[in-house]
């Protein structure tokens, strides 16, 4: 029992899959909100029919699809019954006389030549699905990828990363898998069913009536098996998510875990997370597989039977070889696509179970819509002010309480206080990436909310302690801050956050290929890069979020210098654990428990002998 608990608690940790979990964002606040699921599709109908939306498009390929789906599977009939003339005609014509050699090899050209049009027609149906299957998938693949550009970042405070993943590559996988040849496949065993029961009771109706009492019997034991495989195929697609969180989530942080010697707990984990799927892999395969061979010997069972009270009916009634010959190929055939049939059914759970996951990430709230009245401010000078705000990441638990503040155009606010206490916060707030429940953010006199939020964000340059870069060269990283930035102003945003001289010491300078986030670069020149990106991105709002945190002192003074010319004209906001770093500040605001219990300058916070002056001489420390 403790065990399962175990697993059940990495689970919900790593894929997501129950209640919410509050969660402490990567911007540094309380993340809140509802959690994406991996369960069974609530509607297997709006899953299906949504999946279909995605193949309205291509109506007319589906249609040539199906209608050589149909030329196939009438050519392997016709093909199959031709073989009773040819038997009665040229092998064993009746009263015993000689067959004609001439004769045989015009039939079995005959059938050869209509099988080889089957050929033709399944070939160019695999290829139209095929085509259709990835382009589905394409739109697919966009469509959630475009989702995600557009969910606020509460989302990503509160969904792991590997799972979301997961979702990428494995759910939309079983999804393609489905489109591409399930569907074809069902509708092949249907059609081939239904022709073959046709013929076959052309051919003879009391053998028709032993594969027909067949039908329930395999049909029953068809919906057993399916209806126990259905819920380990989407426990495989929960447990494969929280894996592949599990391991995005360990090898991203490789350094901390030696560095804290966790290596066991993580291998230990990791064997709790992977003995879960496979148990259920194990469960959802066993089942899978177990369809075709019992539905096969079900199978084996009937033509038996058949061939049985064929042989009879050929010495009892004069029933023709021929007709015995093809009616028995017939039963194997009946059979055939039912035991296809059942093996699809697997398919079809498993892809409404990644299709649940793909959708249900496509179904999160986007960021709200701008006001209809939201206008761009351009130019934007940067007077901010914040009138008696309260705001909490979760609405009973409030972080800031009535906070109220103003900058002006070109000044320095800093904020200081313990962890926690709402300095983070109150940069979120400013970018939007929540709003707040009461009270009023503006700048330049117009409330935010009334202000578009791609022109509040481009004239709002953020550099944060944990820097990220991308895979591509210096210059491309640092010009991320403005797209058509010129090479030259690529050059003089480096030299302003004296970025410059240690990117001419790479190996390639500005064209240096960065990858894995910067691995090749050490964390206070990643910050470097981080700050030059600031830089050449000309906001008329700049925030510094514990930026030298990650720097030593030496190069702490090149970018306080760098800094210096950075914020010029510019309205800042700076969070600084180092009050050495704030000195300089127009006004600094003391934070505690979302309250600003102290503001003024370095000069004026000192003689108070307050919260400031305890920080600045050691008295207290920042925790």
């Amino acid at each position: 029992m403790d065990e399962q608990k175990k697993i059940n608690s990495l689970k919900r940790r790593y894929s997501r899959s129950s209640q919410p979990v509050k969660s402490h964002g990567p911007m540094g606040g309380n993340g809140g909100g509802r959690q994406i699921k991996g369960r069974l599709p609530k509607n297997a109908k709006e899953t299906i029919r949504r999946l279909m939306s995605y193949l309205n498009e291509y109506k007319f390929y589906m249609g040539a699809a199906f209608v050589c789906v149909i030329i196939g599977t009438l050519a392997t009939l016709a093909g199959s019954y031709m073989l009773r003339p040819i038997i009665n005609q040229y092998i064993a014509p009746p009263g015993g006389g000689l067959g004609s050699v001439s004769g045989l090899a015009k039939g079995l050209a005959a059938m050869a030549a209509v099988f080889l049009i089957g050929v033709i027609a399944n070939y160019a149906q695999s290829r139209i699905m095929l085509t259709v299957a990835q382009n589905a998938l394409q739109k697919i693949r966009d469509d959630l990828f475009s989702k995600i550009q557009t969910l606020p970042v509460r989302f990503y405070d509160t969904n792991n990363t590997g799972d979301l993943m997961s979702r990428f590559s494995n759910d939309v996988d079983t999804i393609g898998q489905m489109l591409s040849s399930t569907l074809v496949q069902l509708f092949t065993g249907v059609l081939s069913i239904i022709g073959t029961l046709v013929l076959m009771i052309y051919t003879n109706i009391w053998l028709t009536l032993v594969t027909i009492i067949m039908i329930p019997v395999m049909m029953r034991v068809g919906g057993f098996v399916a209806s126990r495989s259905q819920k380990f195929f989407s426990a495989q697609q929960s447990s494969l998510g929280a894996v592949n969180g599990y391991i995005e989530e360990i090898i991203s942080g490789q350094k901390v875990v030696k560095v804290f010697c966790h290596e066991d707990v993580a291998e230990e984990e990791f064997e709790i997370l992977n003995d879960d799927l496979r148990n259920n892999m194990i469960h959802a395969q066993f089942y899978g597989s177990v369809m075709m061979p019992v539905m096969g010997n079900l199978s084996q069972l009937n033509y038996i039977l058949t061939a049985c009270i064929g042989g009879l009916l050929c010495v009892l009634r004069g029933f023709d070889v021929g007709g015995l010959t093809v009616f028995l190929s017939f039963s194997r055939q009946f059979g055939r696509p039912i035991n296809e049939m059942s093996m699809q059914v697997t398919n079809v759970f498993s892809a409404l179970a990644g299709a649940e996951r793909v959708f249900a990430v496509m179904d999160e709230e986007p960021e709200p819509a701008d006001d209809e009245d939201a206008a761009e401010l351009d130019p934007m000078n940067g007077y901010v002010e914040l009138n008696h705000v309260t705001f909490g990441y979760d609405p009973g638990k409030v972080i800031l309480k009535d906070l109220s503040l103003y900058a002006k155009p070109g000044q320095k606010i800093a904020f200081v206080g313990s962890t926690g206490a709402g300095k983070t916060t109150i940069t979120n707030l400013l970018n939007r990436f929540y709003d707040i429940q009461s009270g009023e953010i503006t700048i330049d006199g117009v409330d935010i909310r009334h202000i578009k939020r791609e022109n509040l964000r481009h004239n709002i340059a953020m550099v944060l302690q944990d820097t990220h870069l991308f895979t591509g060269t210096v210059m491309e990283n640092i010009r991320y801050g403005r797209l058509e930035a010129t090479d030259e102003e690529v050059i003089q945003a480096a030299k302003t956050a004296s970025a410059y001289s240690f990117i001419m010491r790479l190996p390639a300078g500005f064209d240096t290929l960065l990858e894995g986030d910067g691995a090749n670069l050490s964390q206070g020149q990643r910050q470097l890069l981080n700050i030059a990106r600031a830089a050449i991105s000309k906001a008329p709002v700049l925030i510094l979020d514990e930026a030298t945190s990650s720097v030593d002192t030496r190069t702490e003074k090149h970018i306080e210098r760098g800094m210096d010319r950075l914020m010029a004209n510019r309205t800042t906001f700076v969070i600084a654990h180092r009050l050495s770093t704030v000195r300089n500040a127009n006004a600094i605001m003391v934070l505690e428990n979302g309250e600003i219990i102290e503001r003024g300058d370095h000069e004026d916070l000192l003689k108070q002998k307050g919260r400031y002056y305890q920080l600045y001489t050691g008295a207290v420390e920042l925790d």
